[in-house]
């Protein structure tokens, strides 16, 4: 699959199929308000847009209490990539697949050990989702 503009990089696939509906798992991933239920790694969001877009900008809250400035690069059909403090970061993306879905954080090659993360991610997602 072609990547979302915002991922110029190679990348490493984190990805875990979910039974439920793509647009459950989607609304998860735009939902600013929900990113602390799954993401392992925050603990809180400021953000004007609950449901982001392109451009959407905000803080995010990680362990240990450091907020980080974040930036949504992209945001169309089932994708969104966005750079935290100016770096790019994972994309998100999710694949419908006959009532199920297919859920894909993309992870740049240089933050592959971040992949246990997305992992942990992806599990909460699927208890949150189905």
């Amino acid at each position: 699959m072609d990547r979302a503009p915002g991922i110029t990089e190679r990348t490493v696939d984190v990805a875990r199929t979910v039974d439920a509906p793509a647009e459950a798992v989607w609304d998860l991933l735009v939902d600013t308000r929900r990113w602390p239920e799954w993401g392992p790694s925050i603990t809180d969001v400021a953000c004007r847009d609950r449901r982001i877009r392109t451009g959407s900008t905000g803080r995010i809250r990680v362990v240990g209490g450091v907020w980080i400035p974040f930036e949504v690069t992209y945001r169309e059909a089932y994708r969104w990539t966005w750079e935290v403090a100016g770096i790019p970061a994972t994309g998100h993306r999710v694949e419908p697949h006959n009532g199920r879905c297919r859920a894909v954080f993309e992870i740049p090659l240089l933050a592959a050990g971040y992949a246990p993360v997305c992992r942990l991610a992806l599990s909460r997602i699927a208890t949150l989702a189905e």
